[in-house]
């Protein structure tokens, strides 16, 4: 319970307001998970599948596998970039609100730049 109240008056004044932990956590923690551990799952169980069906000897029952292993191969494609999409898709609104709220705006970016610090 300590750690919750450390956490919270850590770094109030700072660009993540406190929520730095948090940040890093989704940066350092979920993006990996999503941007590899996903794609790689995707491909091995399509393998699993294909190799099934092969030993299975049903042509029909291949062809399948074929089809559903290619969809699941794009899918992990789609998904690796993700965690790039959204990084690009950060650094295009810092850009084109940076004249409305520079200030809160900068917070935010320099908020997800600094989770990506160790």
């Amino acid at each position: 319970m300590l750690d919750l109240f450390q956490i919270a008056a850590e770094d109030i004044s700072g660009a993540c307001g406190g929520l730095l932990p948090v940040v890093k956590v989704i940066r350092q923690g979920l993006f990996p998970i999503i941007q590899i551990g996903i794609p790689l799952l995707l491909i091995v169980l399509g393998t699993i599948d294909l190799g099934k069906a092969v030993i299975s000897s049903d042509d029909k029952e291949v062809k399948a596998a074929q089809s559903r292993l290619v969809k699941r191969c794009i899918y992990a494609v789609a998904i690796f970039f993700v965690a790039t999409l959204v990084t690009v898709l950060m650094n295009i609104l810092v850009a084109t609100t940076a004249d409305d709220d520079v200030e809160v705006t900068n917070n935010w970016y320099n908020c997800w730049e600094a989770a990506a610090k160790k």
